[in-house]
């Protein structure tokens, strides 16, 4: 990395290191210094204890770890597309991960790392669907956002079906997972997203060259030694499995992916930055998850909510952004 790289993102991990020690001691509960050197030193009540293990540290955590995912995808995707809008939220991935995890959960009652799998499975048909669709399209980015925006319409519409044959109890957990919620997050759940994320690092990193490479157009990766298809498979995989593990885990929260890797240009003098998208994403989901809990009273916003309200406006400027260019 460059140096004004390192730079930017060091002041990016003191901002995400901030909202992750606000998300852990504001909320109904505040948490002063003592009481973090008391838990600390195991001199804490149980109380205390509760609050932080299981309520506090597995919502900051797991804002975190979907905040790396969720940027990373986004970046990922942007790139290889050369489009700002080609984030899984906006192209239908995130909602074909929804789907999938929704129909296991209303049809078949599963949880955990079987929800995991069918999210990813979701992902990945709605990704390499799209692709396929749009792959020998003169503007193949155009053409995957059009197709990814009608899979999404009639991902939402099954969505909305498999709701209607939910019972009671049913509706109101999935309809608050639908929304982005990180309350009801559990430590297997942050596991299961922890391993998807470890997973696919190392094979990020080792594809980032034919990322950077491919950028270039495909006749100048090709020339250079990119075996073009196998790149592009790879790394379309490798986006719609973090969007598939991120959405079973915390559902789908908008927006995030949308916004950290223009904003990752933006603060990197308009190169790339698959480092500084993901801390750009953690930054996102931590800092609208304390908002959530610490800004409204006593209501607990879903953090999908206020990353919601962030990327609207944010969406609107990206469009007259690329309208002017």
């Amino acid at each position: 990395m460059t140096r004004p790289t390192v730079w930017t993102a060091t002041w990016l991990g003191a901002g995400l290191l901030t909202a992750l020690v606000a998300s852990v001691v504001l909320g109904q509960r505040l948490i002063g210094i003592a009481e973090l050197l008391a838990l600390a030193s195991g001199e804490a009540g149980g109380g205390l204890e509760f609050i932080l293990w299981q309520s506090r540290l597995p919502v900051a955590v797991a804002g975190l770890l979907a905040g790396v995912a969720l940027g990373l995808a986004g970046a990922l995707f942007q790139s290889l597309l050369h489009n700002p809008l080609a984030s899984p939220d906006v192209i239908g991935v995130q909602l074909g991960a929804s789907a999938a995890a929704v129909a296991g959960m209303v049809l078949g009652g599963l949880d955990g790392w079987a929800v995991s799998f069918l999210a990813l499975a979701g992902a990945a048909v709605v990704a390499f669907g799209i692709y396929g669709l749009s792959h020998g399209a003169r503007d193949v980015g155009g053409a995957l956002i059009l197709h990814g925006v009608a899979a999404g319409a009639l991902l939402g519409a099954v969505v909305v079906h498999l709701l209607t044959r939910a019972d009671a109890r049913q509706v109101g957990d999935v309809y608050r997972w639908l929304t982005g919620s990180l309350n009801s997050t559990t430590w297997a759940e942050i596991g299961a997203l922890g391993l998807g994320l470890a997973v696919a690092l190392p094979l990020l990193l080792a594809a980032g060259r034919w990322l950077r490479l491919l950028e270039l157009g495909d006749d100048a990766a090709s020339s250079l030694g990119v075996p073009v298809g196998v790149a592009r498979a790879l790394l379309v995989g490798l986006g719609a499995a973090l969007t598939g593990f991120t959405v079973a885990a915390t559902g789908p929260i908008a927006f995030v992916s949308l916004m950290a890797g223009p904003l990752a240009r933006i603060t990197n003098r308009g190169r790339t930055s698959l480092p500084l998208a993901a801390l750009w994403g953690a930054l996102l989901v931590t800092a609208a998850e304390t908002l959530s809990h610490s800004a409204f009273g006593g209501t607990n916003l879903p953090v999908g909510v206020i990353t919601g309200a962030l990327g609207a406006p944010f969406l609107l400027w990206l469009l007259t952004r690329s309208r002017r260019l």
